[in-house]
């Protein structure tokens, strides 16, 4: 656990050290300056995660906020072993908070992500595993979950800002009515509401916490309907 300590923002010594991993990505580098990753990244990124995770509780009240490396911080190390880019290092920080039963990123959740440019933020489940792909297909089908669905994403969407992703296949999958009202969302292997901008001006104060939170909160209907269809099949 992170010391006992206030979040203040990150320092924009964490933003300088992906600039300059970015120009030196390499062990060597990386070995020399792992001091100021864990630091002016490491230190102020874990006590985000408790803080953070501590508003999300009123949203999603059973969320794992856990501030241990590749727990809700990812590793910084890159899994080079498919592809061609053998660079090893992650050249941004990323946070997710999940709830659910399964391993990490098969739960629905909040993620955060910020590079040396951009913020993102984004709700809900980037893929479903396979086990639960039928039962979403299922949900959009039904009356009434695939009703509560399009009320989530037309509450989401009020605010112009959030995008609705994890649409993936072409067709409509077989055994399903390429006509049903919500035959669209039929094509996605995955389903969240996400918004990516510059870095915000309270990126550097207290101030980032109550930022996220208000983003992720307006987020979390999406979330919150894929919680509900999981419950009645964990």
């Amino acid at each position: 656990m992170p010391p006992a300590q206030k979040f203040n923002g990150f320092p924009k010594e964490a933003i300088q050290f992906y600039q300059d991993l970015t120009q030196n990505n390499d062990k060597f580098w990386f070995e020399q300056n792992r001091e100021i990753f864990d630091e002016q990244v490491m230190k102020p990124a874990q006590v985000f995660v408790v803080e953070l995770g501590e508003r999300l509780e009123s949203i999603a009240p059973n969320i794992v906020a856990d501030p241990r490396r590749d727990k809700s911080i990812f590793r910084i190390h890159r899994d080079t072993r498919f592809s061609k880019d053998k660079s090893p290092f992650k050249t941004h920080l990323a946070i997710f908070f999940w709830e659910g039963p399964r391993k990490k990123l098969e739960n629905s959740g909040f993620y955060f992500q910020i590079s040396t440019t951009s913020l993102l933020l984004a709700a809900g489940l980037y893929i479903f595993p396979t086990a639960l792909l039928d039962v979403y297909r299922e949900a959009v089908i039904h009356p009434r979950q695939g009703d509560k669905l399009i009320k989530a994403i037309a509450q989401v969407k009020q605010n112009s800002d959030y995008k609705i992703g994890g649409e993936h296949y072409k067709k409509t999958p077989r055994g399903y009515d390429a006509d049903h009202p919500n035959a669209k969302l039929l094509l996605h292997n995955g389903i969240y509401a996400y918004l990516e901008d510059s870095h915000p001006k309270e990126l550097h104060s207290a101030e980032f916490v109550d930022f996220c939170f208000e983003h992720f909160k307006n987020m979390a209907p999406i979330h919150q309907w894929i919680r509900e269809v999981m419950d009645q099949n964990e």
